[in-house]
């Protein structure tokens, strides 16, 4: 997921046959080790609302926490947003082995293209999630592109974050997550939020709040887990 929003297609760059296989067999493994992890909700009461209500929603959440956040989000219908490099297309296979579909592209490349193709997405009823901090970081930075699309497409944005009591982190930008085996994951979500604002960049303008609401959802998570 990243901050600006193709579906996947002819753009993508696909990784050698020698990196698709690990990642068939990695996303086997995957698919097993989740079926390990314990989840428990807080807050998602307002998201739930607004799919009651038919209306579409762009699920805000940090890059480093994909993995156990697909996890737990598989079958929700959601697409999700993932980079066109080539980091992005190994990542994407991940994310629809979970069920999840995926939109490309990102705030550095493919960014025009996949704003529109956000936007549509959310003008046809469908939720999209996005990391806001990818493709590259800096990390826990909230680039704009997620508002701008939620204000065009008269959308709300739910930020949604995750306390896991036990996970392996990657020496990545990200500090990737991988839960570890029965790990206990806490999900928290923000209060739907509109996105105020004549233009893109006026909607652009709230996201430093927006980071802000994010980052803090991480303690709430923590919080709700203790």
């Amino acid at each position: 997921m990243t901050g600006a929003a193709a579906r996947s297609g002819p753009t993508s760059v696909a990784p050698p046959a020698r990196v698709r296989l690990a990642v068939a067999l990695g996303t086997g493994l995957l698919r097993v080790l989740a079926r390990t992890w314990r989840f428990r909700e807080v807050g998602r009461e307002g998201w739930r609302a607004r799919r009651a209500a038919g209306l579409p929603t762009v699920l805000a959440l940090w890059h480093g926490q994909m993995l156990p956040l697909t996890a737990y989000h598989r079958g929700a219908g959601a697409a999700v947003l993932i980079s066109e490099h080539r980091d992005g297309e190994i990542i994407a296979r991940i994310v629809r082995a979970f069920g999840l579909e995926t939109v490309r592209g990102s705030s550095s490349r493919g960014g025009a293209r996949a704003l529109l193709e956000l936007v549509a997405t959310l003008r046809g009823g469908r939720d999209v999630a996005v990391t806001p901090d990818g493709p590259r970081g800096p990390r826990h930075e909230f680039a704009p592109g997620a508002l701008v699309a939620a204000n065009r497409a008269g959308a709300a944005v739910v930020g949604v974050a995750a306390h896991v009591d036990r996970a392996w982190r990657l020496r990545s930008w990200d500090a990737f997550e991988v839960p570890k085996p029965f790990a206990r994951i806490t999900v928290a979500y923000t209060p739907a939020r509109e996105v105020t604002g004549a233009s893109a960049r006026e909607a652009a303008e709230s996201a430093q709040a927006f980071g802000a609401e994010l980052r803090a959802l991480l303690d709430v998570a923590a919080a709700a887990a203790a």
